[in-house]
């Protein structure tokens, strides 16, 4: 288990792609994820071997490369096995999917944000009304 982990930062131009990377993003997504970026900040890095092959934050990479950032932050996982990284490839992606949500406390999440600020864009949250 690794558990020094600190945040580096890479040009996105340094970062490798995993080839095997079963999750797809979609132009659109990748513009929601660039416009998260933008307003919430790169809060969640991306996820590299040793080797600067991405584990996780495959879509970030591409919004960071729309948003022609010059840097994105990294948490480097050196320690893990071939399996544990191709495992973990899919895991991160699939085990979020796994989530329901709880339909009532969404509602009252997504009208109160649009009651406290009326100009907030909720398509930020990934969300339309």
């Amino acid at each position: 288990m690794t558990t020094d982990l600190k945040i580096e930062y890479f040009s996105p131009k340094n970062l490798i792609a995993y080839e095997r990377n079963a999750r797809t993003h979609s132009k659109k997504q990748v513009g929601q994820i660039a416009a998260s970026i933008s307003e919430f900040g790169f809060a969640n890095p991306i996820l590299i071997d040793a080797n600067n092959t991405i584990i996780a934050g495959h879509g970030r990479l591409q919004a960071a490369k729309q948003l022609k950032l010059e840097q994105v932050p990294c948490i480097r996982l050196p320690n893990l096995t071939e399996a544990q990284k191709r495992a973990f490839v899919l895991a991160d992606n699939k085990l979020a999917l796994n989530a329901g949500w709880d339909e009532q406390i969404l509602a009252l999440e997504l009208k109160a944000l649009t009651e406290i600020e009326l100009d907030f864009d909720i398509e930020l949250t990934g969300f339309s009304i």
